[in-house]
């Protein structure tokens, strides 16, 4: 019998790797690694609040309008409400889609996230009788169209609670915390932070995660979409998420110069 050949072990992390065998994620980053992100607010002229959020190649319009009504029960309670709507537009991927003029089954789900995570950072009852109607425009789609929604309507919501102040309508504004989400995933037996359109179309496992800046949950999506995961693993995943939307959120501080 030969000499037993040893292993030789590089002392290469993942993303070293990735460039020596060609595997590379979008923007050359590592597993744990967010896309870059950017917030341009009052994006828009007449919308209340404003912004053009990116996740990478992921570009999501987010408007917010403040009206003096609220559902019809919730007349006389003294208490507002929020609520979102969310699309894609027709050429926002690389195959024309339809232009929604009912909002299709993924959509209302979205929207309703969207519209849930919001009311988590914000006090129903100080903002009075209102409404604020959210409205999300995807124009660009790569992966985590649900996540950047989140992330730049929560910016566009706070805006538009500002100038409620600043016009008189509102004494304080009514915004408790901050709210962010972002995607996880199990591709190719590794656990990805913020995945784009090709490794979501890869992964075993998909996630998006919302919490506050307090590090709690408010929402958590997730399935297994070609196998199946144990609870170690969803623990692993929603720690990653943690500290994705952390990182987000202090880029939403900044954005806002929050000091509340």
């Amino acid at each position: 019998m030969g000499k037993k050949e040893k292993l030789v072990q590089h002392p290469f992390d993942i993303k070293t790797l990735r460039k020596i065998i060609g595997m590379k994620r979008s923007y050359n980053r590592a597993n744990n690694e967010l896309r870059p992100i950017t917030i341009e607010r009052n994006y828009t002229k007449y919308a209340h609040g404003s912004v053009l959020v990116c996740f990478g190649d992921t570009k999501v319009i987010c408007t917010a309008f403040i009206e003096n009504k609220v559902p019809p029960w919730l007349r006389d309670s003294g208490q507002g409400w929020i609520t979102a709507e969310y699309g894609m537009l027709p050429g926002s991927t690389s195959q024309r889609g339809d232009r929604e003029s009912i909002r299709k089954g993924r959509s209302q789900e979205i929207s309703r996230l969207i519209g849930r995570s919001l009311r988590a950072v914000v006090d129903l009852v100080q903002m009075g009788e209102c409404q604020v109607t959210v409205d999300c425009d995807v124009i660009q789609a790569d992966g985590g169209t649900r996540t950047a929604s989140i992330t730049g309507s929560f910016i566009a919501v706070y805006d538009a609670f500002r100038q409620s102040v600043n016009n008189g309508y509102l004494k304080k504004s009514p915004v408790i915390d901050i709210c962010s989400a972002v995607s996880v995933g199990l591709v190719n037996d590794e656990y990805l932070m913020d995945l784009d359109y090709n490794e979501d179309a890869q992964a075993v496992v998909d996630m998006n995660i919302v919490m506050n800046s307090k590090k709690e949950i408010i929402e958590i999506q997730g399935c297994g979409e070609h196998g199946v995961f144990n609870r170690k693993q969803l623990s692993d995943l929603i720690d990653l998420a943690e500290q994705g939307i952390q990182q987000i959120i202090e880029i939403q501080k900044k954005v806002i110069d929050w000091n509340e």
